[in-house]
């Protein structure tokens, strides 16, 4: 631990004698302690925590994205839990010796009690069995045995369901280690059986400053913009972000000079920060050449198109931040955070939006594009164009104001009536017969019941069920019939009948009339049994 409070792991080894194997520097500084364990102090608590008041699950599930720790913390976990301490006598800690032979032998992958298996490669249930099968027999010399699978979720469903009964009730010396990128891939049922942690990215700027011990403690110098941009290209990951620094400090010892930004710029083919704010203002300025020639010179040193569309979008997200009032981020060079400020000053909303919305297509055009730098410039010259646009609000005010005179509607060129559309329940039905769907015509007369007719609007009621792609059917027919886009919606409301059930009652009502006339009346009396056969519905006799 030293004097910044950054336990580096195992102290630097001197130079590799002749023959001896180079450790990269992410093997070399895996952490050995929890409290070398960057930005996961919350699991850490929780752990001790669960170690001192003896309440240790039998299964632990560690989640998270690549780099973060989750196959160091599953070594440091059965380092803890078979600690002896330095005389032999400890119980588990949370705090490791690092001295006692449990310790040694598990931080050199040697002890015979605690078994490490990639699922990547071995998915099926034989692997699984043997798991199970070893598990009944205690542990040779520790304290418990404890299996580490390392992306649990390749495993097969038949593995799975193997492990079920004893994840659930294995023996009291059996721990269990699981650790994957990919949690929702894991059975719920294997799930529901596991103690969770979910290891965070790890914070840029807690990477920067892990880096910044990791040069000095290995001799080298590093501009802190340097491994700034190391910590942003790790992406939360302490492993990637170390394979990095290996590469930078390998370039950096054939020119000379330590760890420069430019150098590590130019290594990750990101866009040079200045050439960015260069190509942002010939964007604001609609400056259509000065753009293109900007990302030309960046494109002739070999930066890639995505990363400078990448770039721009990063400042378009940073200008918003800033003018949300979110704090500033520690990692950025102060030029950036003054440019950032500035624009961000003289920038609205909707214009950050607008351009977050055309750079984002760019950027995914571009990435398909058959020709990405000919894309790329398409996508500029888009941006060039929508900033000579007024914005949509301000241009509102100043109509509302008086600033923009409107022309008067009688200059415009007359337009044809449009065509009333259907506003009843009898003409929507004619309306889907003339497009020759008639099946969709005898259910919009079997089934529909309106609660309310606005065009182009419809709400039918589902107090009685119908068919569930009747709405969408609907739509489609009345919108190649009318040539408007209809809405249709629902409602539990009761409605008014159907076609065919106003037509019922309405038959009903007519022969209960008729039946009703008194010589009618005065035959059915006479003759019983006699039956009405003329006319019985008001539509047979039209």
């Amino acid at each position: 631990m030293d004097e910044m409070g950054f336990d580096l792991g195992e102290p630097p080894a001197p130079p590799p004698a002749k023959g001896e194997a180079y450790r990269v520097l992410a093997r070399k500084y895996r952490p050995q302690t929890f409290a070398a364990l960057i930005g996961q102090d919350a699991m850490v608590q929780t752990l001790g925590n669960a170690i001192k008041r003896d309440r240790l699950a039998h299964a632990f599930l560690l989640t998270g994205v690549r780099g973060v720790g989750k196959t160091s913390t599953a070594r440091l976990i059965a380092k803890a839990l078979n600690c002896v301490g330095p005389d032999g006598q400890g119980g588990p800690t949370i705090d490791p010796c690092g001295q006692c032979e449990p310790c040694r032998a598990i931080a050199e992958g040697r002890h015979i009690d605690v078994i490490e298996m990639d699922a990547a490669s071995h998915t099926g249930v034989d692997d699984v069995r043997e798991i199970i099968e070893a598990s009944r027999y205690a542990a040779v010399s520790a304290r418990y045995k404890i299996y580490i699978v390392d992306e649990v979720h390749m495993l097969s469903k038949n593995a799975f369901n193997a492990l079920l009964k004893t994840l659930e009730e294995p023996p009291a010396h059996v721990k269990f280690l699981f650790a994957t990128t990919e949690v929702n891939k894991v059975p719920i049922t294997v799930l529901s059986r596991c103690q969770r942690f979910d290891l965070r990215r790890i914070p840029a700027d807690k990477l920067a400053a892990h880096f910044a011990h990791v040069v000095e403690a290995e001799g080298f110098e590093a501009e802190p913009e340097a491994l700034a941009l190391i910590a942003r290209a790790a992406e939360g990951s302490a492993r990637d972000g170390l394979s990095i620094l290996d590469q930078a400090i390998a370039h950096a010892g054939l020119e000379g000079g330590g760890v420069r930004a430019d150098a590590v710029r130019e290594m990750l083919g990101l866009s040079d920060r200045g050439a960015v704010r260069e190509l942002f203002g010939h964007l604001l300025a609609g400056d259509g050449a000065g753009a293109l020639a900007s990302l030309r010179r960046q494109y002739d040193l070999g930066v890639d198109p995505q990363a400078v569309l990448r770039t721009l979008l990063e400042a378009v997200h940073g200008m918003t931040l800033v003018k949300v009032g979110t704090p500033p981020d520690p990692a950025q060079p102060v030029e950036e955070r003054e440019a950032l400020s500035e624009w961000a000053s003289r920038l609205s909303f909707p214009l950050l939006h607008r351009l977050w919305q055309l750079l984002l297509k760019g950027h995914e055009e571009v990435v398909r594009a058959a020709l990405p730098i000919e894309a790329c410039e398409m996508a500029l010259l888009r941006v060039v164009h929508a900033s000579q646009l007024p914005d949509p609000g301000e241009l509102a005010r100043q109509i509302r104001e008086g600033g923009v005179q409107v022309a008067p509607a009688a200059a415009a060129a007359p337009r044809p009536a449009a065509p009333a559309l259907p506003a009843t329940a009898e003409a929507i039905g004619d309306t889907i017969a003339q497009t020759g769907r008639m099946a969709l015509a005898e259910a919009w007369r079997n089934h529909a019941r309106p609660v309310r007719i606005e065009p182009p609007e419809i709400e039918l009621s589902t107090a009685r069920p119908i068919p569930s792609d009747f709405p969408r059917e609907l739509m489609d027919a009345l919108k190649i019939a009318t040539g408007t886009r209809w809405k249709i919606t629902t409602s539990d409301a009761p409605g008014t009948p159907s076609l065919r059930e106003a037509e019922r009652a309405d038959d009903e009502a007519f022969e209960a009339s008729i039946r009703e006339t008194p010589v009618v009346a005065a035959a059915l009396a006479a003759f019983p049994g006699a039956e009405l056969i003329g006319p019985k519905t008001r539509r047979s006799m039209t």
